[in-house]
């Protein structure tokens, strides 16, 4: 199974991925959820990393158990971020991760841009958890679980639901 680390290398080329292939997504990604987009589309605030060759997931965790870095941390649904994630991808952001479909906005920009869309499974919000090896608040802390978290994981499950073509997984979306 194909391993891809974030943040991207400069030589690392997302084409090669293919809608439905399994990855195992490792190092650095960064939560981000509704309200920091907002934020951030009306310029009220600004990311706290560079876009470029990074993967924001669709997240809102829940606060750790002693002893793990970060609580259950499943996937939220990424159609919310739609009207905010073009311009993020213009912007040199190479994935997200969540579930469900995405607009056609979204798929265009990939094509556009190179990126990918990467699915992350619903309901596996603990196995996600085991995943992560460290993780920390780096802006929006008064948003509490929709603050972004920069989090690093191992082994950390998911398909491409989208490739950089705009092949994507889910059937139907644009009728």
């Amino acid at each position: 199974m194909r391993r891809l680390v974030f943040p991207l290398s400069e030589t690392e080329d997302l084409s090669s991925l293919e809608a439905g292939q399994e990855i195992l997504v490792e190092g650095v990604i960064y939560t981000a959820r509704d309200s920091v987009h907002q934020l951030t589309s009306r310029g009220e605030g600004e990311w706290p990393f560079e876009l470029k060759g990074n993967a924001i997931y669709y997240c809102g965790p829940t606060p750790a158990l002693p002893g793990f870095p970060l609580g259950s941390c499943g996937p939220t649904t990424s159609a919310r971020m739609d009207p905010y994630t073009p311009e993020l991808y213009a912007g040199g952001l190479a994935a997200t991760i969540g579930k469900g479909p995405r607009s056609r906005s979204v798929v265009d920009a990939l094509r556009e841009f190179g990126g990918v869309y990467l699915a992350a499974y619903g309901g596996c919000g603990a196995l996600y958890a085991s995943c992560v090896r460290e993780a920390e608040v780096v802006a929006y802390r008064h948003l509490g679980p929709q603050a972004i978290f920069r989090v690093r994981v191992e082994s950390f499950p998911v398909l491409v639901g989208v490739d950089s073509e705009g092949r994507s997984i889910f059937k139907g979306e644009f009728k």
